[in-house]
């Protein structure tokens, strides 16, 4: 487990992440390559929320690793990792998708930052009306 480390205490980095607890922190050495709403339902289910939104960050962007071992695949091909205190959704990867995970815009610690605001509309043909 991530150890909870206060503010002053985390290495700085371009771009942060936590959980809803706080419990899980991500770093990340660059910026993220894009941004994007996704529609499909398993994002939507992932996240609990009507559409999901992400930063596509490159994996050797990532500072802080991800435990392979903890990864949930509900569908083949699809990796999610979640806080294992609260539960937050953390990150994704997709097969389909090499080389990048994909963080949820809003345990960003930068999510209100102009250049992250989602350009791109993915599966929208499974948008909810």
């Amino acid at each position: 487990m991530p150890s909870e480390a206060t503010p002053a205490e985390t290495p700085q980095a371009p771009y942060s992440a936590r959980c809803y607890c706080g419990g899980t922190r991500l770093l990340f050495h660059a910026p993220p390559t894009t941004s994007s709403y996704c529609h499909c339902i398993d994002c939507r289910r992932w996240t609990g929320a009507p559409l999901a939104a992400f930063a596509a960050f490159c994996d050797n962007a990532i500072a802080t690793p991800l435990p392979v071992d903890k990864a949930t695949c509900v569908n083949p091909g699809v990796w999610r990792w979640n806080c294992t205190d609260c539960g937050s959704p953390l990150a994704a990867r997709f097969d389909y998708l090499p080389g990048q995970t994909y963080i949820p815009l809003g345990i960003l610690d930068q999510a209100q930052a102009a250049e992250l605001a989602p350009r791109l509309h993915s599966h929208a043909d499974s948008a909810l009306p």
